[in-house]
């Protein structure tokens, strides 16, 4: 009996039963055969020797049933004594004793283990919301947190594929991330396949029900050609605060076991913390955004109000000595210095413009793109382009002029050559201008893009396009 149990995995203790039962009976067959975790059938029987073909003679076996307090639970088989003689009333009682000892200890090793199961969920559930709330270092992005989501529901549910779905904007729902044990043709049709709205499984997900299914890949509600590779599925919706966010896919292969009624249960309550995860982690990451959004409205705040004002001030003082100064090689230095404070200031406004962009989520506007060509063109040309704009450039310039500028931009910025500076000296800047305020002799409005050399060299490039009434012709 002590052996019996001391073991709390149900498959080892059944099959220690199996074999004391043998033991203690002299049969060379013995089989404990328990029916599923939610009592709907038998399970698969744990034997010790090979099962006798076809049914035994009278007398020639025994079977006593495996019960816990009054209700059945399994049954003991023992049969083919070894002397071949038939089975006495002693080796009756022995079995049943040791059945009744059985059913305490299987009942105990099926406690153990659902206990082990319930905290393994948790521990997951747990990971998930360290995971999705974890800094931008680790990479935290709202794809990885749906991928976290799929990887760790799979690995809790021993199923072959894990995926979480998001409503598609035509209706029905998308497979968003995947996490998959099969083929990767399987995972690579799988990932973005569409769940279409037609079908009763996403009918009930919006309604907040879970899906459960024995066998998907024959189950009427599923019209998705991505569920003929599985068979025990649960569908669970991904829901926060009575809204319906997406949906947890997990699914079996196709003759593995069906999910039991404590797994659909603990797989409803992963889901739900998942969910609250996820808005959680959303959350985390608009304040982290809107901290960076806050700072560098500060950055640009303090670089109006001090640094372009001081620029604005010193141009004036210098402007005041070049009328003052009587000597026409100090008016002409003083006059390129006062230049140059206009550029930087202008320089300046540009990079504040650009610090107040919205989130890189936005569609940027044409003075952003501008910006981005400038910025990877200072490695052939080995400084930084220095860019002007002039006029409303977002709001005036629609997306085709200018796709067509920036594609006259590059080709500009492929045509320059940057000579080699002295030693001694700064390298030269090419100039980028953007004005929207300019006109046509027939005094239509345009937009005019000119590209200048460095230190002037060679012909600036211009490339000029009407507008009409204020938007692109």
């Amino acid at each position: 009996m002590a052996a019996v149990g001391s073991d709390h995995d149900p498959g080892r203790a059944q099959s220690r039963i199996a074999e004391t039962a043998a033991s203690l009976t002299g049969a060379r067959h013995a089989a404990v055969s328990l029916r599923d975790v939610d009592g709907d059938g038998p399970g698969e029987p744990v034997a010790h020797g090979a099962l006798p073909e076809g049914e035994p003679p009278a007398g020639d076996f025994l079977e006593v049933p495996v019960q816990v307090q009054g209700k059945l639970f399994g049954t003991l088989y023992v049969a083919g004594k070894s002397d071949g003689e038939q089975f006495s009333n002693a080796d009756l009682h022995l079995v049943r004793i040791l059945a009744t000892e059985a059913g305490i200890a299987l009942s105990n090793a099926r406690l153990h283990s659902a206990a082990r199961q319930r905290r393994r969920w948790i521990d997951g559930a747990a990971s998930i919301t360290t995971a999705l709330l974890a800094g931008p270092e680790t990479g935290s992005t709202t794809t990885n947190a749906l991928t976290v989501v799929a990887e760790q529901g799979r690995e809790l549910a021993e199923a072959a594929t894990g995926a979480v779905l998001l409503p598609h904007p035509a209706g029905g729902m998308e497979v968003v991330a995947i996490s998959t044990v099969l083929s990767e043709a399987v995972r690579t049709e799988a990932y973005r396949g569409r769940i279409p709205p037609r079908s009763p499984v996403v009918h009930q997900l919006y309604a907040g029900l879970a899906v459960f299914s024995d066998d998907f890949a024959d189950d009427p509600r599923s019209i998705s050609p991505i569920s003929r590779h599985y068979g025990p599925t649960m569908l669970l919706p991904l829901r926060s605060s009575g809204r319906v966010l997406g949906a947890l896919a997990l699914c079996r292969m196709s003759g593995d076991r069906r999910f039991s009624h404590t797994e659909r249960t603990l797989g409803t309550q992963f889901a739900a913390q998942a969910a609250v995860a996820l808005v959680l982690a959303n959350r985390h990451r608009d304040r982290e955004r809107l901290a960076v959004f806050e700072d560098r409205d500060r950055i640009a705040r303090d670089l109006h109000d001090l640094v372009i004002q001081r620029l604005f001030a010193t141009g004036m003082l210098l402007e005041t000595a070049r009328r003052k100064a009587l000597v026409p090689e100090v008016q002409e230095g003083l006059g390129q210095a006062v230049d140059e404070l206009d550029a930087t200031i202008q320089e300046i406004r540009t990079a504040i413009i650009a610090l107040q962009q919205g989130p890189s989520e936005a569609p940027p506007g044409l003075r952003t793109r501008v910006l981005r060509e400038a910025g990877a063109a200072t490695a052939t040309l080995g400084t930084r382009p220095s860019v002007r704009f002039t006029g409303p450039v977002d709001t005036r310039v629609d997306d085709r002029s200018a796709r067509a500028l920036l594609a006259a931009l590059r080709e500009a910025l492929a045509d320059v050559t940057a000579p080699a500076p002295a030693p001694s000296q700064p390298p030269a800047r090419v100039e980028i201008a953007v004005d929207v305020t300019s006109s046509f002799p027939d005094g239509r409005p345009g937009i005019r893009l000119t590209v200048t050399g460095p230190d002037g060299a060679g012909r600036p490039v211009i490339w000029e396009r009407p507008l009409r009434d204020g938007i692109d012709a």
